[in-house]
Parts: structure tokens; sequence; C-alpha cells
């Protein structure tokens, strides 16, 4: 068994000042990745601003990944990111600005490589310093190597071919506060995904579900939190943060499996935010697997079963309607994906696939 966990990762209150020289360290002058305006309302792109300016570092900001981000919009931030010679990136926010991050982090490294150069397979892989500070509970992109981006081309998501894992994480719970109820969930439940299809994952070792275990645990204490049955506290923060990072380290171990795969194109076809469309599938998922396994992971999630797991899905995201044919190209391609098939312990076939649509299984 092996385990490789390279990031340096710090969580607490006021996360980034504390460790502003440690970021400083990256490089003299970062390209700082960021969405439209949450790293603004949070308050992360404050806090970034300010500890760059205490040690001297200048920068620049790249303000328009979008969600679910494209090849089109890397290849922009390099660009820019060129033409100002940064050395270091930083990316603020959910999985989007994180995964961005990461591959134009890449692109910087190799200048005259076009777009088609991420998705080729490297004998290895150089990029600039990259420094993750998620704005989400769901992601765990700040531990992992993985940058998933949009190929308008294919009208899907794919993982580039590039691992680049983070220099440095800086966890800081509070810039949960400003995120809406929704965004809270939905995020939630993708971490959910990633804990659960690192466990049913033919590449899980002790290790990995070790991280999956913790992260269960820790995920069930705040689900009245999604539910709505009571206010947010302190310590949910915490939880959702930690558990969302404890599934990032498993998936940086196992990969994710069938549920992500069946997700980019509700995603991409019907704009289903990402963590929504993993979890629309995660229940037939599990209900697939071995008696003893499908137990242990409802009784760590606190559930009594696949039942009220889809319940509890149709509460916290709301009730999904896949159109048809859009079902149909997210089975049929995933069927194709021998390298996602393969990360299944328990035989699949079509039909299997089609069978998780977790409707059914209410």
């Amino acid at each position: 068994m092996k385990f490789y966990m390279p990031v340096t990762v710090y969580e607490e209150n006021n996360c980034v000042w504390n460790h502003r020289k440690e970021l400083a360290a990256l490089g003299r002058k970062a390209l700082i990745l960021t969405g439209k305006s949450s790293a603004k309302a949070c308050g992360a792109l404050g806090d970034v601003e300010k500890a760059l300016r205490e040690e001297g570092v200048d920068w620049l900001l790249f303000e328009d990944v979008e969600e679910n981000p494209s090849v089109e919009t890397v290849m922009a931030a390099r660009r820019l990111g060129l033409s100002a010679g940064v050395d270091f990136v930083i990316g603020i926010g959910g999985g989007s600005p994180l995964d961005a991050a990461k591959a134009v982090a890449v692109m910087l490294c190799y200048k005259d490589k076009g777009a088609d150069f991420l998705y080729e397979e490297p004998e290895q892989t150089g990029s600039l310093p990259v420094a993750a500070i998620p704005s989400t509970c769901g992601t765990g992109s700040e531990v992992t190597a993985v940058s998933v981006l949009t190929r308008h081309e294919k009208r899907t998501k794919a993982s580039i071919a590039h691992r680049v894992f983070p220099k440095l994480a800086l966890i800081d719970v509070r810039y949960l506060l400003s995120a809406p109820h929704s965004l809270i969930c939905n995020t939630a439940v993708d971490a959910l995904g990633h804990l659960v299809e690192s466990y049913l994952n033919t590449n899980a070792t002790d290790y990995s579900r070790m991280l999956v275990r913790e992260g269960l645990v820790i995920w069930s204490l705040s689900k009245d939190v999604l539910l709505g049955r009571r206010k947010m506290e302190e310590a949910d923060l915490h939880h959702l943060m930690m558990a969302s990072t404890l599934g990032g380290m498993a998936i940086a171990h196992t990969g994710t499996a069938i549920p992500h795969a069946l997700s980019y194109a509700l995603t991409y076809e019907l704009g289903i935010p990402h963590g929504k469309a993993v979890g629309y599938f995660l229940p037939g998922y599990i209900k697939g697997a071995k008696k003893e396994e499908k137990n242990a992971l409802l009784a760590l999630m606190g559930f009594s079963g696949t039942e009220e797991l889809a319940a509890f899905y149709l509460k916290v995201c709301g009730k999904t309607e896949i159109d048809a044919g859009v079902l149909d190209r997210a089975v049929e391609e995933t069927a194709k994906n021998i390298g996602k098939l393969a990360l299944c312990p328990y035989p699949l076939d079509e039909a299997c696939l089609r069978g998780m649509g977790m409707i059914k299984s209410i």
C-alpha cells in the first residue's frame, strides 16, 4: 500500500494571515484566480491581498472563472499570467477556481504549448506552485492533484492528464458563512460523493478507507443543518469543511468512480450543479454494493438504508427531472469509460448504470 499526501494543510481562523509568510514563499508575483463575486463576498480575496501586501508580494487578479471552468478560460488566464510574468498561482473559491488554478499553473510552465497539451499524457508534469484557498465544503480540490475542466468540443467535463498537488492549502471555515444554504447543500453532497466513491472503489486501501470513515462520521454530524432542522453553528462549519478535505484526500488515492462519471452529462447539458448531479446517482451506486459494505457505509452516514439517503437527497437538493436523452448519453459515455468502470467493485453493464438514477430507489 502507498499513502502520499504532499499538501501542507492549515485549518484555523485567520488562516491566510497566520501563514502569510509560507504563502509569500511560493513566489514574488501571484496570479489569483476567482469567480465573479464569492471570493470577495466571503472575505477570502481581501485576506489574501492583505497578506501579500504585508509580505511585499505583487499580484494580479483573474476573476472570470465560471462554474465548471472551461479549457478556454484556462487559456485566457494563462495569457494574462504570461503577460505579467507571474511565478505562482492562487486559487480562491470552490472547485472551479481551484481546479482552474492547477491547469493554469501547468500551462504557465509550458509556455509554448497549446490547449491540447492539457489532455496529452505527459512523461512528467511541471507547473508553477499553487496555493488553494477553499470557500465551499465539497470540492476537496485543495488536497488533490486533479483538475476537471469543461471541454466544449466534447460537450462534457474531463480531468486533465496532468497531476498538480497544491503546495499549500489554507482553510478558514468562516468563508462558509456567506454561502447560501443551497450552495452548502450541493457542495456537501459532492463531499459525500467523494467519500462514498472512494470507499466503493477497487483502488481503496486501509489508509484511504480510514479517511472515508472519519470523513463520513464528521459529515453526518451536520445533517440536520443541511435538512434545515437547526441553524448552522461554528462546529458545523468545521465538520463540513473537514469532511470535504478528508474526501479530497481519499479520492487523491482512489479517484472518483461511477456517480461522478454519470454526473458530467447532467451538468453540461442541463446545468445541474455538480454536487447535485453526483448525488442523484449515489443511492443507486451504494445499492449495488456487497451487503456488508453497503451497511457499513450507511451506518457511518447515519442512514437506515438507501431509501432514507434518497429522501435526504431530495430534501436538501430538491427533486431533479432528468431528460431521458441526457441520461442515455450519460450511461452510454460511462459504459465506454473503461477506466471508470474498473474502479467499481462490482460488475456493471448499461442496465446497471441506467438503474442508478436515485428516483428509482425510493
